[in-house]
């Protein structure tokens, strides 16, 4: 069991980045089908990672284009801090992402972070006359999603410890479901709420920094069955 008694995984895109990357990359280097690809998963005919394998097929780009627009992509000003702060108090970290795990490595590289633990999907060279190539090595039998977070939520859990699940979106919400506790932004917030999962919102990584301490000493919870209540 983790010295704390907790261990927390973090989503990386809109949560950990400013902006979601395999977006940004397909407005920039994406051939056209990728949006009929994307409303098909919004539609729940496909799912996450059928959705991703193919936008990746379908991308443009040499490694030093890739390269080039990682560099203009930033992450929330106050994570670096947040890590500092879950080490001292000896609260791992892993990142659990449906994206891309070179873009993620790429990115808190800058950041002197890309030794934190990562369940991602993997980018790869692809045979031409395709550039990339998506692999899911984070996949589970009757997930459709690239990264099954439930998996990752489950394997956390067999230390006897609880789990804080920080995230933002659709990919989060399955995970939300089994885990002690949430830091939940955006789309995330309102699944919380309607599912009675313990949860406080947050905006960014200041607010997860404040909460994080008294997350562990217990003092969170009855603050944050205030905030269930009020939104009831």
């Amino acid at each position: 069991m983790p010295v704390s008694g907790w261990t927390i995984l973090c989503d990386f895109d809109g949560t950990i980045s400013v902006e979601d990357v395999i977006d940004s990359l397909l407005d920039r280097f994406g051939r056209p089908g990728w949006e009929v690809l994307e409303q098909d998963w919004r539609a729940g005919r496909i799912g996450s990672r059928e959705c991703m394998a193919g936008q990746v097929e379908l991308l443009q780009m040499t490694r030093a284009e890739l390269d080039e627009h990682l560099r203009e992509l930033w992450i929330d000003h106050a994570f670096p801090g947040f890590v500092a702060k879950a080490r001292e108090l000896n609260v791992p970290i892993r990142i659990v992402s449906d994206g891309l795990d070179y873009a993620i490595h790429q990115i808190l590289g800058r950041y002197g972070l890309d030794d934190l633990p990562l369940a991602a999907n993997h980018l790869a060279p692809a045979t031409p006359p395709k550039q990339w190539q998506l692999t899911s090595p984070f996949q589970a039998e009757g997930c459709r999603s690239g990264t099954c977070k439930c998996a990752c939520v489950a394997q956390a859990r067999t230390t006897g410890g609880k789990t804080l699940l920080i995230g933002d979106g659709a990919s989060d919400f399955c995970a939300a479901d089994r885990v002690d506790f949430v830091f939940a932004k955006h789309r995330l917030i309102e699944h919380c709420r309607a599912a009675g999962i313990p949860y406080m919102p947050i905006t960014g990584f200041e607010d997860a920094l404040e909460y994080l301490p008294r997350l562990l000493d217990g003092t969170l919870a009855q603050h944050a069955r205030y905030h269930e209540a009020a939104a009831a």
